[in-house]
């Protein structure tokens, strides 16, 4: 009877250690896509996107799940950047509050502006999932992921709990579960 719950124990064990391994990957961006998605909720997200954007790695970039009234002269501020060479380039979306619902608010931009190839930007730690609920809402666009890792900028190294929390996050997701149940931020 022992035998099932550890079974299931290493199961989570290996794939936590497998999650992990995702975590740390930082691939290459593409010098070109349609456009860029921002998933907002940790440091260094939107002034990564906003140096893709003005790199040239696309022509226009939504901020995703921005909240409260922030405005793009508050977002050029904090990332060191011109806001006028930001102005009919980057959009904010206000209504997303988790990654699912980020997922909806991209797709939304994405058939705005007839996207197929989009640069993602979130945490590390988050990009599992998003990709996860982004490749769901997105089954025609390829997706890049361009991951916030640690010790760039402000980003900080997460806490095992994080980490804990967003692998088991992303096994719901995987599962297809992630609309259901509480409603937290990424």
């Amino acid at each position: 009877m022992l035998m099932i719950p550890l079974a299931i124990l290493v199961a989570y064990g290996l794939g936590f250690v497998w999650f992990l391994r995702l975590t740390g990957e930082s691939p290459d961006v593409p010098d070109r896509a349609d456009a860029i998605a921002v998933l907002t909720g940790g440091p260094e997200r939107i002034e990564t996107g906003l140096r893709l954007l003005l790199a040239g790695h696309a022509p226009i970039l939504l901020v995703s799940g921005i909240g409260g009234k922030a405005t793009m002269q508050e977002l050029a501020r904090r990332a060191a950047v011109d806001a006028t060479a930001l102005t009919g380039r980057v959009f904010l979306g206000h209504t997303a509050t988790t990654t699912r619902t980020n997922a909806v608010e991209t797709a939304q931009f994405v058939a705005a502006h007839r996207v197929h190839t989009l640069i993602v930007v979130t945490a590390g730690y988050h990009m599992p999932r998003a990709l996860r609920e982004l490749g769901r809402a997105l089954p025609e666009v390829l997706l890049h992921p361009a991951p916030v890792l640690p010790g760039r900028g402000a980003a900080r190294t997460p806490s095992w709990r994080l980490l804990t929390e967003e692998y088991t996050k992303w096994l719901v997701a995987l599962a297809g579960l992630s609309g259901y149940g509480p409603s937290h931020a990424s």
